[in-house]
């Protein structure tokens, strides 16, 4: 049986791509596989990751069979090994892209709200729908939604189980950007590339300090930000551009990750 995603290179982007066409289902397979690309993009020298998917959709969810014979125990294991890889996304120390088309369900769009970023393509609808089958979503998707849209906003997505369309959650600062269908693949992958041939270390540091202030507040990102933007003073890619400014001025210098 072929793997359920794939992890490729393009240049200094990492790209994992879910490949279980059409729905791209969610189960062990794809947990323990995500996982695993999630382990070897933090231990490469990738410099941006782009998550995206092959086929019409991104995913429909988790596949409903693994419920079956779940008890209270052996679900709690589950959603804590599955919710286990969630942090561990967000940790990498690099910008981190998702980008979704058509349907985007359940753990799929659990997933999308780990990354920094999420473009979705202008015909792009996201749901958490788990109340048709008497659950809340469970790999972390309403405290992050609340933490982009605000506690209402997670509660209204979770409640009613909707699908909401692309424009409407860029309006609620879930979706960062929405972008034609047309040629959205590349859009993407082009906007994530231009992440990755930046300054890396200084994208770590911004990440950071935005965790920081999410996490404590404004006044702990205060506090932290000195000494972790003093600390970029000793990357090449500071250096390097600092000397490329002055010698040939802005915008001309090119990145390392170093």
């Amino acid at each position: 049986m072929p793997p359920p995603l794939r992890l490729d290179r393009d240049g200094p982007l990492a790209i994992v791509t879910f490949d279980t066409p059409p729905l791209n289902l969610f189960d062990h397979a794809m947990v323990d596989a995500l996982r695993a690309a999630i382990t070897e993009v933090a231990t490469s020298d990738a410099r941006a990751l782009l998550v995206r998917a092959e086929g019409r959709a991104v995913s429909a969810g988790v596949d409903v069979n693994i419920f079956a014979s779940l008890t209270p125990d052996t679900a709690a294991t589950l959603w804590r090994d599955w919710l286990e890889m969630i942090p561990a996304l967000e940790a990498l120390k690099m910008p981190t892209v998702f980008a979704a088309h058509w349907l985007c369900l359940t753990a799929a769009f659990e997933v999308s709200l780990a990354c920094d970023l999420l473009l979705a393509a202008e015909s792009a609808r996201f749901g958490l729908v788990e109340i048709v089958v008497g659950l809340t979503p469970s790999m972390g998707g309403p405290q992050r939604l609340a933490e982009r849209a605000g506690p209402a906003r997670a509660r209204e997505l979770v409640y009613t189980g909707d699908l909401f369309d692309a424009g409407t959650l860029e309006r609620w600062n879930v979706v960062n950007r929405v972008l034609p269908d047309d040629g959205f693949a590349d859009a993407a992958r082009d906007f994530a590339l231009r992440l990755a041939h930046g300054p890396t270390r200084a994208h770590a540091a911004t990440k950071a300090i935005v965790r920081e202030q999410v996490e404590v507040g404004t006044g702990a990102a205060d506090e932290v930000t000195p000494e972790i933007s003093g600390a970029l003073f000793a990357t090449d890619d500071l250096k390097n551009a600092v000397a490329s400014f002055l010698r040939d001025g802005p915008g001309k210098a090119a990145y390392a990750g170093r």
